[in-house]
């Protein structure tokens, strides 16, 4: 539904902290729902727990309760890798310290990685009912199990919050006026969700309405028709990356054209990044593996965009026998080195911070980082014309 606001679109507040410590207490106690299992066994929140509301004084939230972080064993050090993932797509993090124990070195440890990350925090000294602490700026003293200060910790959520959303991106509402006639080229195929229309193309169609422009709809079989009906009055055209060849040879040139991946790649922050990377599949070697990543965990089916229609394109473009591998969702591989290339879809289903973390982890190791409608654009000769309308 177009009212509903995705997850990826939400601000994301992790609890992190040791077990025992009351972090899924807490939680419940925040959100107001038994959203974890509480127990006073260690280590019951075992994989991360995630849940979309709505909190106020916030708005549309995930809450995120995470295994402690001073789990033990081989399990242990699983859960505690993806307590650490967390770290990569968390908007605040609030540290859940049992107050009758304070700081400890799991803690300070903690403290460093959201400094480090740059992600504001909140120190939430648990169980003050058994003991008070006496509080800094951003510390406070709570007891999930009478409430005390629960309303006051969500006050500093919310403070938070309004500093962390002031800066405003859009996806395409900046590049068009009121009055303008955007046509908007939705393919419907076997791998098209039934009954709706993808994530991007439903976050673009809202951004149109927003800016009081004319949004049309079309399929790319019909799009000769539709320009003809409008006389080709058109402000610009955007389409989905997988019809880029067969929409360029339609649209005539003094129509701008883009894509709906281009456009979320830039909405998400690594436009110019795949701009300066794209270049690098021309070094490509036999046996060179690329990894293809994609934010969704959609069933792949024949004629998959990511899993098919890109390997065969760019082993086409390239004329090497490639290999490639896949990834989806919150998976993305911590060693990067052995990749020579990683190609990302526009990342619609991920908040900014976690494919940013992608785009910088891949920076770090050296390995180029390639936008999907980049790359398809630049394969069919046309990554100067669907990308001039964003410069």
């Amino acid at each position: 539904m177009l009212s509903s606001t995705p997850l990826s679109e939400r601000i994301h507040i992790a609890f992190f902290g040791c077990r025992n410590a009351g972090k899924s207490s807490l939680v419940n106690a925040v959100t107001g729902q038994n959203l974890s299992v509480v127990s006073p066994t260690l280590g019951t929140t075992t994989d991360p727990v995630l849940k979309s509301m709505e909190l106020l004084p916030i708005g549309p939230v995930a809450i995120i309760d995470t295994a402690g972080i001073d789990d033990e064993g081989i399990l242990g050090e699983m859960r505690i890798e993806k307590t650490r993932e967390i770290l990569n797509k968390t908007h605040i993090a609030v540290l859940v310290s049992d107050a009758t124990i304070g700081l400890n070195s799991y803690d300070r440890e903690l403290i460093e990685k959201f400094k480090e990350k740059n992600i504001p925090y909140i120190i939430a000294y648990n169980k003050c009912d058994l003991k008070k602490v006496n509080c800094g700026d951003n510390e406070i003293c709570v007891s999930a199990i009478t409430l005390e200060n629960v309303n006051a910790l969500k006050e500093m959520l919310g403070k938070i919050s309004q500093v962390i959303t002031k800066k405003e991106s859009y996806i395409v509402r900046d590049l068009i006026d009121e009055g303008d006639i955007v046509v908007l080229v939705t393919p419907i195929d076997e791998a098209a969700p039934k009954g709706r229309i993808i994530l991007p193309q439903q976050m673009t169609l809202r951004e149109v309405l927003d800016a009081n422009a004319i949004a049309i709809v079309t399929k790319e079989t019909e799009l000769s028709k539709t320009l003809e009906a409008i006389s080709g009055k058109c402000a610009l055209v955007i389409c989905d990356s997988q019809v880029f060849n067969y929409v360029s040879k339609i649209v005539p040139e003094s129509i701008p054209l883009t894509s709906f991946s281009i456009l979320m790649a830039r909405y998400k922050g690594f436009l110019e990044e795949s701009l300066k990377a794209v270049s690098a599949i021309e070094n490509l070697e036999d046996n060179s593996t690329v990894l293809i990543a994609e934010g969704c965990t959609h069933h792949r089916q024949c004629g998959d965009i990511g899993s098919v229609k890109i390997p065969t394109w760019l082993k086409k473009h390239t004329k090497k026998n490639i290999n490639i591998e896949l990834c989806s969702g919150s998976d993305f591989p911590h060693d990067l080195s052995r990749y020579s290339v990683v190609i990302h879809c526009g990342g619609c289903m991920l908040n900014e911070k976690e494919v940013l973390s992608r785009k910088e982890k891949a920076i770090a190791e050296g390995v180029p980082f390639i936008n999907y409608g980049i790359l398809i654009s630049y394969m069919n000769g046309i990554l100067e014309r669907s990308t001039k309308i964003l410069k």
